[in-house]
């Protein structure tokens, strides 16, 4: 027992300072942009620049539309087929990863070709590109999003929950909204964070359709053009996603085992 605890500590603080040791070595660069001393200059010079908040606030407006629309799309489709066809989930669940498969450059060109000629012109009006963006990350989160709110379904009793509702008089809208949803708010929020994530971080389609005004892309122009702000950017997007990362353990703690219990009754 002791050796087996000695080995599992071993590689856990193996890992840990795996993770850690480049973050902190780029931690100390990105406070050496004033020579021979330590600042936050960089820090600074990357919130005093409107480029940052422009492009921040664009991420996170087309992560919100992201996140509603997949949320829209996915969490019904997961339902049904939980309820109605679920031999069709090993099909879903394989197209769910094509994502992982099929590079983000591949989908953009592709999304380009198909989408800037006839019938759509999508890419001939700023409104038309965001949509293709929007879209486009739709996709990007597809494997997140699907995984989690089917975990979700699969905590709670879908068929009984749905019966029981039907016994009442409920219409489907109601069974969605008032009865799936709520029980499904863990695994929701847990997505809807990874979504904003990726959007925030993304840098393939952003920058084939919207260019620098997306953050992912600034952050790449920063990285060519300014070193120690380039460091900066990198710490501030690790702190960006760890962020939302404790937001889901503060929301969703203790949660889990209650949707459990409300999905049994």
């Amino acid at each position: 027992m002791k050796r087996g605890s000695f080995w599992s500590w071993l590689w856990v603080i193996i890992g840990t300072l795996y993770f850690l040791l480049p973050l902190i070595s780029t931690f100390d660069f990105s406070l050496r942009a004033k020579k021979g001393e330590l600042s936050f200059l960089a820090y600074t010079r990357v919130f005093t620049d409107p480029n940052f908040w422009a492009t921040m606030r664009f991420s996170l407006l087309i992560a919100l539309f992201t996140i509603f629309l997949s949320i829209v799309l996915i969490a019904p489709t997961a339902y049904w087929i939980r309820l109605r066809l679920p031999k069709l989930r090993g099909i879903v669940e394989f197209i769910s990863m094509l994502p992982y498969v099929i590079p983000a450059i591949v989908w953009v060109f592709g999304a380009i070709r198909t989408f800037s000629g006839t019938p759509f012109f999508l890419t001939n009006t700023l409104f038309g590109t965001y949509v293709l963006l929007t879209t486009g990350y739709v996709v990007l989160s597809l494997p997140f999003v699907y995984r989690s709110i089917d975990v979700g379904l699969a905590a709670i009793d879908v068929k009984s929950l749905t019966e029981a509702a039907q016994s009442l008089g409920a219409g489907w809208g109601t069974i969605l909204f008032k009865v799936i949803f709520p029980n499904l708010k863990v695994a929701i929020l847990s997505s809807s964070f990874l979504t904003l994530a990726i959007v925030i971080g993304e840098y393939t389609i952003a920058s084939f359709l919207v260019g620098i005004k997306a953050y992912g892309p600034y952050m790449s122009m920063i990285g060519q053009n300014k070193t120690y702000e380039s460091s900066s950017l990198a710490i501030i997007s690790f702190l960006l996603t760890w962020a939302f990362m404790g937001v889901i353990q503060l929301l969703t703690r203790g949660k889990t085992s209650g949707s459990s219990m409300a999905g049994a009754r």
